[in-house]
């Protein structure tokens, strides 16, 4: 970097340049002036297998009850969803559930399999979805050799943003879905300073890489923030299709 200095003599401006700072020279250090010991890495147990929940992980569906979920109409009555054999169904016109405890950042397990009985094509086929902070939807769809629009396709940031790939497997199979979410921060005023952000691996393939999210995922229309609270509720849809979820868990970041 040079820096630039005017002398005046008598009839005539001179420009002298000259370094600002001799060369710095390489500055030794030993290896342990770049470590750092504390704060301790907190220790937790990993599942058995990496679709087991963690021991730090808050399970919400473990086959046994739906004491996770209440109704998304009132956000107190019981989920009227079906609970057999360790898995929940949709009870179609029962309407949408929600989970009793509110996330923000989070890291989510969930599995989920298409309806063996195909009805209809696009939209119309094994339609549910993943509403993070009941806002920002993950779509659930069986999108096995059936074409809809891009956007609106399973592990699509419903309305934005498409998957990389489609990873699904056919209908009555597992479909995972790992959910990686940063949400949305607002300052005072209720203007949104930092948009939302998610990362989506389906079946062990990234499909969504630190996507950001425009808005709530709106079926007609622009998205456009509008403040909310820190932490609010998973929203799972009842869109009339007897879609079936299992082995539900998040981590708080």
């Amino acid at each position: 970097m040079l820096k630039t200095f005017k002398h005046v003599l008598p009839g005539m401006a001179m420009l002298f340049a000259f370094p600002a700072f001799s060369q710095q020279k390489d500055i030794k250090l030993p290896p342990e002036a770049t470590e750092f010991w504390e704060p301790v890495v907190r220790q937790i147990t990993p599942g058995e297998e990496n679709h087991k929940a963690p021991s730090d992980a808050i399970v919400i569906f473990d086959g046994t009850s739906l004491d996770g979920f209440v109704s998304a109409s009132d956000g107190s009555s019981p989920a009227g969803w079906k609970l057999e054999n360790g898995v929940m169904t949709v009870t179609p016109r029962t309407g949408d559930i929600q989970t009793k405890e509110k996330f923000g950042d989070m890291q989510l397990h969930i599995e989920w399999s298409a309806p063996t009985e195909i009805k209809g094509e696009g939209q119309g086929r094994g339609n549910s979805g993943i509403f993070l902070m009941s806002h920002y939807e993950v779509q659930v769809l069986d999108s096995y050799e059936s074409r809809t629009y891009s956007n609106g396709q399973a592990a699509s940031i419903y309305k934005q943003t498409p998957p990389l790939v489609n990873a699904m497997k056919k209908p009555g199979e597992w479909n995972t879905y790992d959910i990686y979410f940063t949400a949305p921060r607002f300052n005072a005023d209720g203007m949104v300073v930092a948009p939302a952000r998610v990362t989506v691996v389906h079946n062990g393939v990234l499909v969504q890489n630190n996507v950001e999210i425009k808005g709530p995922t709106e079926y007609i229309g622009i998205p456009n923030y509008k403040a909310h609270e820190d932490e609010l509720p998973i929203k799972l849809q009842d869109h009339g299709d007897l879609v079936k979820f299992r082995n539900i868990w998040v981590r708080k970041l």
